[in-house]
């Protein structure tokens, strides 16, 4: 019951994420296949802020809320994976480009 009551006090927000889900499928949608790669490696660079948003949430949280650490501590360790993923990928996209000797 909490869940609908929260749903029916927050409607606006509930329109425009799903909203934001159809524009965002729309706008990957109509992407080339070529320029997919580095979309995709700069999307994963942008998770940067998901990293320094879950350190900021860590800080303020008190230290015997376990569920808040636990959570912060993954989204940084996922965060920092998808980062550096991101960078591997397009220092990979890069090599292809260089003069072969």
């Amino acid at each position: 019951m909490e869940i609908i009551n929260f749903i029916g006090e927050n409607i606006q927000m509930v329109y425009i994420i799903i909203l934001s889900i159809f524009v965002g499928v729309e706008v990957i949608g109509k992407v080339p296949a070529v320029l997919h790669t580095p979309l995709m490696s700069g999307a994963n660079a942008i998770h940067g802020v998901v990293i320094v948003g879950a350190i900021i949430v860590m800080l303020n949280s008190s230290p015997d809320n376990y569920l808040a650490l636990i959570l912060g501590t993954l989204a940084v360790f996922l965060g920092t994976l998808n980062v550096v993923g991101g960078f591997v990928v397009t220092d990979r996209m890069l090599e292809m480009f260089k003069k072969k000797k």
